[in-house]
């Protein structure tokens, strides 16, 4: 009697145990806007870099308030979009984005919700997110309204930039940089890292993302994003020590996009370090890229 008592109340604790990681998993990918909120006041502007730029702001399509730099090229009709990480904020593009104006483009980086100078709001791992990218495109249209807009992404930022351009044909190029191919598949990879069993966690994470949150792991899903996205030029970008996304997913989401593609895997390099590993070098491919379909 007591040995059941005690496998019961071990069974039960284990479950307790699982429900807890799982409510964590979920509070990370998606929890309060606040621990995604960082210091700002004393953060880099595009003064440091030395171009042309105001601060902007516009709406995302559900109302929320918006904050971006414009770096301006009056003479060029080409527009890129910069958007960051999970955890990131907009300072954190201004290498690429100043290199982008320096190119002749005008770039439009901006704090996904919840995140930077942008009003709080639920934040998620590249669902709710896609509404302040298409706020970002309808701000560029009704600004330049004969505007040729490519997309730049990093890590989620990617993800995003493959879901919230497959239905805005505005949008005529995309560069994704260490983009996850499907979220289920990356919660697994993570939890695998973790020595933590995938299928019930993932499972439990789901559900508790979907009641706090608003949204399904399946609902975010850039692979088959890349379907609606059809003919339109893609560069996907990814490093072979990614510990964090894996290089596998930059094969397939190259395989699975139909268009003019490029696939650009740098050696030996960790999440989304293709920048750094060579700095000029990746300035000038993104930028020849974007000149070619924008």
């Amino acid at each position: 009697m007591k040995r059941k008592l005690w496998l019961g109340a071990g069974l039960s604790a284990a479950a307790s145990a699982l429900a807890g990681i799982a409510a964590y998993a979920a509070h990370r990918l998606s929890g309060p806007t606040a621990a995604l909120k960082r210091e700002t006041l004393f953060a880099f502007t595009p003064f440091e870099t030395g171009v042309d730029w105001e601060e902007v702001r516009f709406n995302s399509v559900d109302g929320l308030q918006i904050r971006a730099w414009w770096l301006g090229r009056p003479e060029s009709k080409r527009v890129v979009i910069g958007c960051h990480g999970h955890r990131g904020r907009k300072d954190e593009l201004l290498g690429i984005g100043s290199g982008l104006w320096r190119a002749g483009m005008n770039v439009l980086i901006f704090d996904f919700r919840g995140r930077g100078e942008s009003d709080d709001s639920i934040c998620s791992l590249a669902y709710h997110e896609v509404g302040d990218l298409h706020g970002a495109i309808k701000y560029v249209e009704a600004r330049l309204p004969e505007a040729q807009i490519g997309v730049i992404g990093y890590s989620m930022g990617a993800a995003v930039s493959l879901l919230g351009s497959a239905d805005q044909p505005a949008v005529k190029a995309v560069v994704a940089d260490s983009s996850f191919a499907e979220m289920a598949n990356l919660v697994d990879f993570a939890l695998a890292n973790r020595r933590l069993p995938p299928r019930p966690l993932r499972a439990l994470a789901d559900q508790i993302t979907a009641q706090r949150y608003g949204y399904r792991f399946e609902a975010v899903r850039p692979i088959e994003a890349l379907i609606r996205y059809g003919q339109r030029p893609l560069l996907v970008i990814h490093c072979t020590g990614d510990t964090v996304i894996p290089v596998v997913d930059a094969y397939d989401l190259y395989a699975a996009a139909q268009g003019p593609k490029e696939l650009w895997i740098v050696e030996d390099m960790p999440h989304c370090g293709a920048y750094f590993a060579d700095r000029p070098a990746y300035v000038k491919r993104v930028a020849e890229f974007f000149e070619r379909y924008l």
